[in-house]
C-alpha cells in the first residue's frame, strides 16, 4: 500500500531523472538526424565515393583551470555523424555524455554533463602516411549539467571548441583519434555567482563506418 510519503518520494525521483532522459534523447536525435541527412546526400553522389561516416566514440573528459576545481575527470562516451562536403571539408555533429563528480557540494554528488555540437573539419586531399589523414576542426554547441541525485535544476551553457586529430582509413573502416579544447560559458548550478568562462578538454577515440 502506497503512502503519501512514498508518492512524494517517487515524484521527487522522477523529477530528477526525467531531465537527464530528455537531454540524452535530444543528443541521440541530433546525431541520427545528421546521419540520415548524410545518407540522403549519398544517394545524390557518384558511385564508389564516401560521403559520410558514423562512429561511436569513447575517451576522457578533463576539466582544466577553474573548471577543475569544480569537476573531476570522467569517462566520456557518445557518437559522431559526419557528411563529407568534398575531399577537404566535412560537417560533423557530435553528442557526448560524461558522468563527473562535483568536488564542492557535500555528498559525493554525480553530475551528468551532456555535450552536443556541430563543427567543420579541414583536411588535405591525400593521406600523408599509411592511410593516415590529419585534420583541424572547430565548432559551436551547448553543454548541459544535470545533478543525478540532487534537487537542483539542470543548466545549459553555450560553448565552442577547436580540434586536432587524425583519421586512419581502410576500406569502409575509419579509426579516429581526436583532441578537443572547449571554451564555455558557465553559470553556477547552486547558489549565486556570476557567469564565467570555463575551459576543459575532451580526448576521444572512435571506430567508424564510412558510407
Amino acid at each position: 500500500m502506497k503512502t503519501v510519503h512514498d508518492t512524494s518520494v517517487q515524484s521527487h525521483d522522477s523529477d530528477l531523472t526525467d531531465p537527464v532522459g530528455r537531454i540524452a534523447l535530444f543528443g541521440l536525435i541530433l546525431v541520427l538526424t545528421l546521419l540520415l541527412a548524410g545518407a540522403k546526400l549519398l544517394a545524390q553522389d557518384t558511385p564508389g565515393s564516401s560521403r559520410g561516416v558514423f562512429r561511436p566514440i569513447v575517451g576522457a573528459y578533463v576539466p582544466t583551470g577553474d573548471q577543475r576545481d569544480f569537476l573531476k575527470d570522467a569517462v566520456l562516451v557518445g557518437a559522431q555523424a559526419a557528411w563529407n562536403a568534398n575531399a577537404n571539408l566535412s560537417v560533423t555533429g557530435s553528442f557526448g555524455w560524461a558522468p563527473s563528480k562535483d568536488k564542492i557540494t557535500p555528498g559525493d554528488q554525480t553530475i551528468d554533463a551532456f555535450q552536443y555540437d556541430v563543427g567543420l573539419e579541414l583536411r588535405p586531399s591525400i593521406p600523408t602516411l599509411a592511410h593516415t589523414t590529419p585534420f583541424i576542426g572547430g565548432g559551436i554547441g551547448g553543454r548541459t549539467y544535470s545533478y543525478r541525485d540532487y534537487s537542483v535544476d539542470s543548466k545549459t551553457n553555450f560553448d565552442g571548441y577547436g580540434a586536432l586529430a587524425f583519421d586512419v582509413i581502410s576500406g569502409p573502416i575509419d579509426i579516429r583519434v581526436e583532441g578537443r579544447d572547449y571554451v564555455s560559458r558557465f553559470q553556477p548550478l547552486t547558489g549565486g555567482g556570476d557567469t564565467k568562462t570555463r575551459n576543459d578538454l575532451a580526448l576521444l577515440a572512435g571506430l567508424g563506418w564510412r558510407f
